[in-house]
């Protein structure tokens, strides 16, 4: 039989007044992957299981959910992940005030990053196989430069999901994308039953704010550590005592010679994940913070718990020496640049 992978795009409901649709892919082994136009948002990863399909990520049952809480659930991420202090930036030397959409802080791309945005989803046709493109022309977000970006999304016939972020700007601007997908691979309301890997000997140092600053400091000896494949609950306890009560920390990665810098697994349910990134960093959030109050979660039923998934956010770190810790990220007029996500699915056939 042909491996081929075929798309297709339904309405999905409306967000103020803006017609949402799904677009999804299925190839034959009977996975499927479907989007939302709204924040070019992952709405599933459906599995075959011994009950049908398996989805194992977090979604919601409407598009307002997504927009509804500050989780940024499954939802694209940019023009840059992660947090800038003050909204403040440097590009060649003068000095730019970003929107502050958490206190001070500019996160994930400000109030109109990425992930509030009606993006134009298609399906495209690359060697034959069905791919979904987003694209969108990222403007008045505060950031320099109008950017065009493109995410193509696609799904291989041995269950790769790959996403490609590609950008150009009109003026020198950042750019460090990312997807915040939150998996929970097993049929439990949380993730505590996961083990977690990650290729990391170090993790960037945060302030108070989670800002993050130059220092890197030591996994050993200590719950980041995650070299080995560890159980959740036991590290989630061991960060008990913590304001956190649970992660929400930047790891530097080291891709191996795969690029794979983190695999997530579920002894029960025998699904994992393995995560393939040329980047060095990765945002581990163990959903510490969920509220049953705007998570209308389909997997509980309506209502969000506390460890209920976890993000895995690959990205560029600020470099270990300062320099304002915008040069690895910045994009320069007329450059185009992609960057690159590969979700390895592993379940039993």
């Amino acid at each position: 039989m042909e491996n081929k992978v075929v798309g297709s795009i339904k309405d999905f409901d409306e967000y103020q007044g803006h017609k949402i649709q799904k677009l999804s892919l299925t190839n034959q082994n009977g996975v499927t992957l479907s989007l939302l136009t709204l924040g070019a948002t992952i709405y599933e990863i459906n599995i075959p299981s011994e009950t049908g399909v398996q989805n194992i990520v977090l979604n919601y049952y409407h598009s307002k959910d997504y927009l509804a809480n500050p989780y940024y659930v499954c939802m694209a991420i940019g023009r840059t992940a992660g947090r800038i202090k003050n909204g403040n930036i440097i590009l060649a030397g003068q000095s730019i005030q970003l929107p502050q959409n958490e206190g001070k802080t500019n996160l994930h791309g400000g109030t109109n990053g990425f992930n509030s945005q009606i993006w134009q989803g298609k399906i495209i046709q690359i060697a034959g196989n069905d791919v979904i493109e987003m694209s969108h022309l990222q403007e008045g977000d505060g950031y320099p430069g109008k950017m065009r970006i493109k995410i193509l999304y696609s799904l291989s016939a041995d269950d790769v999901i790959e996403i490609k972020f590609c950008a150009i700007s009109t003026a020198d601007t950042l750019f460090n994308p990312t997807q915040h997908i939150y998996f929970n691979l097993g049929k439990n309301d949380t993730v505590k039953e996961h083990l977690l890997k990650i290729n990391a000997k170090q993790i960037q140092k945060l302030d108070s704010n989670k800002i993050p600053l130059a220092d890197r400091v030591t996994v050993a000896d200590t719950p980041f550590d995650f070299r080995q494949p560890t159980s959740l609950d036991k590290a989630i306890a061991a960060m008990n005592d913590t304001a956190e009560k649970g992660f929400d920390d930047i790891f530097a990665v080291e891709p191996d010679k795969d690029n794979l810098v983190a695999v997530l697994s579920d002894p029960l349910s025998k699904i994992s994940v393995a995560i393939e990134s040329a980047r060095n960093g990765l945002v581990v959030f163990t959903a510490n913070s969920f509220t049953q109050q705007n998570m209308n979660f389909v997997r509980t039923n309506g209502i969000g718990k506390r460890y209920e998934g976890i993000a895995l956010e690959p990205q560029t770190l600020a470099p270990s020496k300062g320099d304002g810790l915008f040069s690895a990220i910045k994009l320069a007029k007329g450059e185009e640049k992609t960057y690159t996500i590969k979700y390895h699915l592993n379940y039993e056939r």
